[in-house]
Parts: C-alpha cells; sequence; structure tokens
C-alpha cells in the first residue's frame, strides 16, 4: 500500500468536512420537504446517541443560526424576529432561529423541519426560554435534562468515597432523566427503543472522542496544524452533526492521520506562525474571514480555544463510553462532558492557565459579544485574574457573533495591530533579557 501523498492528504479533512456539512443539510431539506420532523438540540448535551436510536434527524439550531452570520444574512433574520417583538439584547441564535420557523424552515442551507421534539439541558440559562418558543409555535413536547454541575471538591472535609457517592448520585439522576428521555421518544416516533442500535451509535461515538482528543493535543506541536477557528468550526459542525455515526467517526479518523502528517513534515497553517493564541468566547461570524485575517496576518495563529471545548459536545474529553452498561456510561458521559462544557465557559481561567504551558502561548484573546451573556458574564474578570497570577499577554475586545450593527472592523483592527505591537515588543525586550 502506497504512503499518501501531500496533495492528496493535506487539506483534505476541511474538503470533506464541509461536504458533509452540505450532506447533512441536504437530508433535513429532504426530511423537511417530506413532511418529516426532527428532534431539536443543543450542543452542550445533545444526547445524539439517543435520538438515532429512533432515526430522528437531528436540528442544532444554534449551527443554524450562525450558518446565517457565516453567509452574510443574519440581519435579515435578526430584523424579521424584532419585528415580531424580540428584543435587540437578546440572544441572536435565538432570533435568527425564530425567524427560521417563521419561514417555514428556509435557510441559507436548505430547509429544516419542524420539530417532533425537543430536548435541552441546563447548560445555558437561554436554553429553556428557547425550547418555549418551540412548544408554543409548534406544540412539540420538551424534555429538560437537569445536569448537576461541578462541585469544589478540594475542600479538607470532602474524602474521595464521598466524592465518588456524590458523583455516583448526579449519575443515576442523569439516568434517570434519559429514561424519560427515551420514553417520550417512543411515544413520538411510535418505535421501540433498541439497546443493541444504541450500543452500535455509541461505538461510533467512542471513535470520534478518542480522535478528537488527539486533534486537540496535535495542535501543541510547533508550528501547528490547523487553526482553532477557522478549521476548528469545521471540525465542531461535523463533531455534533454526525457523533453517532460512521461518516463521524471515519471522518475524524482521516483528520487524525491528516495532522499527523502534518506535524510530522513541520506542515503548519500559516506560512509563517509568529504568535501562538488561544482564544476565549464565541467567533465573530459576521465578518468571520476578515476577523481572522486581522491575526493571521501578523502570523497569529489561533492554536487552541475554550470554544472547541463547550461546543464540541463533550468530543473534546476522550471520554469512552462502556457498551456493556450502555445507559449507565452514556450518563456518565453527559454528566462529565456538560459539566466540562459549563467550567470551560465558567472557570475558563484555570482551562486557560493549562493551556499557557500546554499550547506555549504568546497570548490570549478575549471576545465578549452582546448576544451572548452566558458566554462573555465574567470574561473581563478571569482575564484579571490570570494577567494577576500568569506572565501573559492578553487582547479584550468586543463585538458579537451574529448581528453586524454592533461589529465596527476598524475597531476591531486598530486593537487587534496594538495588541501585536504590544507582543512584539514584548518578545524584544525578552530577547535583550
Amino acid at each position: 500500500m502506497t504512503e499518501p501523498s501531500q496533495k492528496d492528504i493535506v487539506g483534505r479533512a476541511n474538503r470533506d468536512g464541509a461536504q458533509l456539512f452540505r450532506d447533512w443539510y441536504a437530508e433535513l431539506t429532504d426530511a423537511a420537504e417530506h413532511g418529516g420532523r426532527a428532534a431539536y438540540v443543543f450542543v452542550m448535551g445533545s444526547f445524539n446517541e439517543i435520538l438515532k436510536t429512533f432515526d430522528l434527524p437531528v436540528v442544532f439550531p444554534e449551527i443554524n443560526s450562525l450558518q446565517t452570520a457565516v453567509r452574510r444574512v443574519a440581519h435579515e433574520y435578526l430584523d424579521q424576529a424584532e419585528d415580531q417583538g424580540y428584543s435587540p439584547d437578546i440572544c441572536g441564535y435565538v432570533k435568527a432561529d425564530v425567524a427560521v420557523q417563521l419561514r417555514k424552515g428556509a435557510h441559507p442551507m436548505g430547509r429544516i423541519p419542524e420539530p417532533a421534539v425537543a430536548v435541552l439541558t441546563n447548560a445555558c440559562n437561554t436554553y429553556i426560554k428557547w425550547a418555549e418558543i418551540w412548544e408554543r409555535m409548534h406544540g412539540c413536547p420538551i424534555v429538560t435534562i437537569d445536569v448537576p454541575g461541578s462541585r469544589d471538591l478540594g475542600s479538607a472535609v470532602s474524602t474521595a468515597g464521598d466524592r465518588d457517592r456524590r458523583f455516583e448520585n448526579d449519575r443515576r439522576y442523569v439516568e434517570g432523566q434519559m429514561r424519560e428521555l427515551i420514553a417520550t421518544s417512543e411515544e413520538v416516533t411510535g418505535k421501540s427503543f433498541d439497546i443493541d442500535k444504541l450500543r452500535e451509535i455509541m461505538g461510533y461515538a467512542n471513535r470520534m472522542s478518542r480522535s478528537w482528543k488527539r486533534v486537540l493535543e496535535l495542535n501543541r506541536a510547533q508550528p501547528s496544524p490547523f487553526n482553532a477557528l477557522t478549521d476548528g468550526t469545521i471540525y465542531l459542525g461535523v463533531a455534533n452533526a454526525l457523533r453517532g455515526t460512521r461518516a463521524g467517526a471515519e471522518y475524524f479518523e482521516d483528520l487524525v492521520e491528516e495532522l499527523e502528517y502534518k506535524v510530522e513534515h513541520g506542515i503548519g497553517t500559516l506560512g509563517e506562525e509568529a504568535y501562538r493564541l488561544a482564544f476565549v468566547g464565541v467567533p465573530c461570524y459576521p465578518i468571520f474571514r476578515r476577523f481572522t485575517e486581522m491575526f493571521s496576518e501578523w502570523g497569529g495563529n489561533y492554536v487552541s480555544s475554550t470554544y472547541l471545548w463547550f461546543a464540541s459536545g463533550g468530543a473534546n474529553r476522550g471520554f469512552e463510553y462502556d457498551l456493556e452498561r450502555p445507559l449507565e456510561s452514556l450518563a456518565e458521559g453527559v454528566l462529565l462532558s456538560v459539566r466540562d462544557a459549563m467550567d470551560s465557559m465558567f472557570h475558563n481561567d484555570r482551562v486557560l492557565s493549562e493551556m499557557i504551558d500546554e499550547f506555549a502561548l504568546d497570548g490570549i484573546v478575549y471576545h465578549p459579544i452582546k448576544s451572548c451573556r452566558t458566554v462573555s458574564t465574567g470574561l473581563a474578570d478571569g482575564r484579571r485574574y490570570l494577567s494577576e497570577n500568569r506572565d501573559i499577554a492578553s487582547l479584550f475586545i468586543e463585538s458579537d457573533m451574529m448581528d453586524r450593527r454592533v461589529v465596527s472592523e476598524a475597531q476591531l483592527k486598530n486593537r487587534v495591530d496594538a495588541f501585536f505591537e504590544g507582543l512584539a515588543s514584548r518578545r524584544q525586550q525578552a530577547s535583550r533579557a
């Protein structure tokens, strides 16, 4: 068997990922046009594995909304929702999705089927109000999974046995709610739950998780083989939409092969990687290409981001299900992954402190946005804490993930240019020292 050439392997993941994404939207469009319904879910606790057991198409409204921004039509959707009385201050993702529903599923990528059921966790405080909109519009049932958050287990009075007991109680609590989801899915679809089919789906999810963890590790290389913002967004789309499928598992295994090839041959994502950065928050999708160019023009590359953690559906942990006890293990995986997603948003200073050393970071970019208080609240405090405890340069810039009316490219560029001038000065001072 001949070794793949650089032409065959480098860039393959982006091409294949874009095609898989288009295929996924084509399947949703086909379902919508034939009167089919779907399960509406969110990236932080999608329960893809259970829903795919019932052959329910899975819709991620967050992904649908960001696609309207990437394709530069989000303002049309936001305006339509605001005309219906939705405030300019609430989540842009919610408003864009409201407009999609008002347009009978019309979307830049195709057509979105109506919901047969909505599934959500408490990972984001917007999820439950968002799902209530679908309930009013479509009369669909809502299943809310309450996932207990992380506790401070480092206190002296907390023994190992006590921690294990509390975790097991939390896991059983999540499992009980999952069984209610299964019962609702049976009622909605008229199909009986198939535990063996669930095992097969979870097996594919294991392969994806194993590979996704390796993908994140590979970007510690210098130069790094991918950009966590641009390339990472493609990877996240596949990780969520195709979790639990053979195509998704194979895609990520091929991705690992490509990135390992690039690392072995010293192929970076930039011509010259001058500065290694981490990104905190949600990207600026209304000018996504230009936003990332502001950094790459200076040789700045995003080698990691909190976004890759909290928006990956838990795949970043590398957790693998025990197929001998699927429901128990699935509950454990959900508990761990949703907690990890919340921690990466609310306690990002801890995550970033580890990233500084693991990824040899030169700087951290904080990007609070108008639309999402969940992600943005506390970023200024986290930045101050990190600057007091670690010697790392940081940039604090504000815009939005959806609303181009509050995005000023000129102001962003001025701040970015000043940030890199500061990085260059720090490097010169360190060299002289």
